[in-house]
């Protein structure tokens, strides 16, 4: 059975009208995902917590792109086995909570992508945090140490963390 023409048309009308309102009423939450232009040209969305994998307190993953973000500006201690003693495993951990706890209370992250890759293939970038550095506030707290373009230890002979 057909619907008459203008049935048809009455429905899309409040459709789209109601459409209107719901994005005027939520426009806050869906700018929030609306892409932004990185300083490269390459447009990153913006995220929330639910959308960044934080691999580790320097390297971060964007789940809607799949790109996988390294701090610019920061080194965290590694976690896990790649970790060279305890103490650099623990403040590993702690990097890493921090790192989510900024991100998971903030109403915007940016990438902000240099344009350079390192030598595993993540994308270099700055990432604020409501407009704040987000490699500086690691470093502000000693969870991280700035960048100098390469590794240095964590930990000294005796296995203690070297900052």
């Amino acid at each position: 059975m057909a619907l008459p023409r203008d049935l048809l048309f009455g429905v899309k009308a409040f459709l789209c009208g109601l459409a209107v309102i719901l994005a005027i009423q939520y426009w806050p939450e869906l700018r929030s995902i609306v892409p932004v232009k990185a300083p490269s040209g390459e447009y990153l969305p913006a995220g929330r917590l639910a959308d960044i994998h934080i691999i580790d307190g320097d390297t971060y993953e964007d789940r809607m792109s799949g790109v996988r973000y390294r701090l610019v500006n920061a080194d965290t201690p590694e976690a896990g086995s790649r970790a060279k003693c305890v103490t650099e495993r623990r403040h590993a951990e702690k990097a890493a909570a921090a790192a989510r706890d900024l991100i998971a209370g903030a109403g915007k992250v940016e990438f902000l992508a240099t344009g350079s890759k390192d030598r595993y293939g993540r994308t270099l970038a700055r990432v604020e945090v409501d407009g704040r550095d987000l490699g500086a506030a690691l470093v502000a707290r000693k969870l991280a140490r700035p960048w100098r373009g390469h590794r240095e230890p964590w930990c000294d002979h005796r296995g203690n963390l070297i900052l």
